[in-house]
């Protein structure tokens, strides 16, 4: 019985790679048609060769490298100190009445820097990991976890994307589209030439056809058409991403705002552009096009306009919608410097508030995102 259990539970794993084997198939087949059927068998200057080969490379390096690191980069999950102690998850599982229940984890909470909750303005809590979900948390059913800002688990790379890898996830779209563009734009030419070859003398003695009729069509006609489709799919992807990281808002976020004390807020965690920017790519310029870790935080507490408000500007009663984990001040002392640095007035906050400027995009794109509804 032991071994039907285990083959039972290895094959889903197995079957969960076959998107990420796709991929890397075409893009093994795409770095043969363009180096070998194209750039050595079909472009006949040797200079154009050097070039292409070169640019290619180059593109092909950084794909493939933002690819490995959003595949195989964890995205974050959730720390001990947000998981029930075992006398308190005894207590809680005893505890038959949903109101005791949130007693029990409102008084865990009081020392957590948790300023969201769930519609009901219950405490957002995960049966299954038994912990209390920091700010932007959500469960995945499909790696049976939680995720640190969380935006959605993605087939293709066969991981969730969240803090942890949401930057690798946006180069890897990124370098994705430049690589189907250079293809598209270098492969052009040749695609016209084998398409329209010259009418007035047989093509095998004509000089204006230089392109022999061989397999090397078939690679370079089926190169352009998978290349021009890649990226216009890609292209809408990584807009809307790009989207999402300036109006700082995950996938989830868009769909459903996160909820605070003072009720659904799309615009909570939005602290500027330019501070949107910083929290996802860091703030070292010279490091944003490279997949390597540079995100500010860590992943468990953000800024936001509760956060940035005055303290007496707060309602008396926190609790009456969502219960408020303390004062500001006290939060943003137990930030890290990071995000101090985010919380700064390098950049004033009122120029750059978002309210109101972003687009709607519920029916432009569609992600499915697999997560445990909250109650």
């Amino acid at each position: 019985m032991a071994p039907c259990r285990v083959a039972r539970c290895s094959c889903p794993r197995a079957l969960s790679w076959l998107p990420v084997l796709f991929v890397v198939l075409v893009v093994a087949w795409s770095y043969y048609a363009y180096v070998f059927e194209l750039c050595l068998y079909t472009i006949p200057s040797v200079e154009e060769q050097s070039i292409c080969l070169v640019t290619f490379h180059l593109c092909f390096a950084m794909f493939m490298w933002s690819y490995w690191r959003t595949i195989f980069t964890k995205p974050g999950n959730p720390a001990k100190e947000f998981s029930l102690t075992k006398a308190d998850r005894e207590q809680y599982e005893k505890e038959q009445r949903p109101e005791a229940q949130q007693e029990i984890l409102k008084k865990v909470a009081r020392e957590l820097p948790v300023y969201t909750c769930t519609d009901t303005g219950a405490i957002r809590y995960c049966d299954r990991c038994r912990l209390i979900k920091p700010d932007r948390c959500h469960h995945c059913s499909t790696c049976n976890t939680c995720v640190l800002k969380m935006d959605h688990h993605c087939p293709w790379v066969n991981n969730c994307v969240g803090f942890s890898n949401y930057k690798f996830f946006i180069l890897f779209l990124a370098y994705s589209v430049l690589y189907c563009l250079f293809i598209t734009a270098t492969v052009l030419r040749y695609f016209i030439k084998f398409w329209t070859p010259c009418r007035r003398t047989p093509a095998e003695i004509c000089p204006q056809n230089e392109l022999p009729d061989t397999h090397a069509k078939f690679h370079v006609l089926f190169l352009f058409f998978v290349a021009a489709m890649f990226f216009i799919s890609l292209l809408s992807l990584f807009s809307y991403h790009l989207w999402l990281v300036v109006h700082n808002r995950s996938t989830i976020e868009a769909f459903r705002a996160p909820m605070f004390h003072s009720g659904p807020d799309k615009n909570g965690f939005s602290m500027g552009v330019a501070k949107n920017l910083t929290q996802v790519f860091g703030d070292q310029k010279m490091f944003w096009l490279l997949p390597v870790s540079t995100s500010l935080g860590d992943g468990h507490t953000f800024p936001t306009r509760l956060v940035s408000a005055d303290p007496e500007q707060l309602p008396a009663d926190p609790q009456s919608h969502c219960r408020s984990t303390g004062d500001a001040p006290s939060y943003r002392r137990s930030l890290s410097e990071s995000q101090n640095r985010l919380l700064g007035n390098d950049v004033p906050f009122a120029d750059e508030q978002l309210d109101g400027a972003a687009p709607q995009t519920d029916g432009s794109h569609t992600v499915t995102v697999s997560m445990e509804s909250e109650s």
